[in-house]
């Protein structure tokens, strides 16, 4: 069971200064393409972009489930973190921290509260039977998709 304080991170070398890698991670209207589970996310209440307070819609899909969350943008500091918390149950954050001539990307999850049992049976209904190590997949996925999408892009 994932109970309040459960941390973990993933962590991978991007071939781009911070600066490009939290303006690639922080535009989250791009999340659909590096995410397992997220299909799209949108801007919502009149955000347009990372700023503390900014919120969006996510859209999520895993198998034959689909479902939305709205998180809220809880740190905006380009080329230095990128967080949003999801229903005040989940923190996720994006650390870029200078790495040679690179960028360390740190995606990281922290439990703030313990899952709720609606969240467990649905884990289960999935056919997730460690929620701990199937989000740590997801992270890794997820940042090998965002390198990909990064070093892809020229440099100006």
């Amino acid at each position: 069971m994932m109970q309040k304080g459960t941390k973990r991170e993933v962590t991978i070398h991007v071939d781009a200064p911070p600066e490009a890698v939290y303006a690639v991670v922080s535009d989250v209207t791009r999340m659909g393409e590096w995410s397992p589970e997220t299909v799209r996310c949108v801007w919502i209440d009149g955000a347009v972009g990372p700023a503390v307070g900014a919120k969006f819609k996510g859209s999520n899909k895993r198998g034959i489930a689909r479902w939305s969350t709205k998180p809220t943008v809880v740190a905006a500091e380009p080329a230095r973190e990128f967080a949003f918390v999801v229903d005040d149950l989940t923190r996720w954050s994006y650390r870029f921290e200078p790495d040679g001539s690179g960028t360390r990307l740190v995606e990281s999850f922290e439990m703030l509260e313990d899952l709720p049992l609606k969240f467990r049976i649905a884990d289960r209904a999935m056919g997730i039977k460690d929620r701990v190590a199937d989000l740590e997949q997801g992270m890794t996925a997820t940042l090998g998709r965002i390198k990909q999408a990064v070093e892809a892009t020229p440099s100006t």
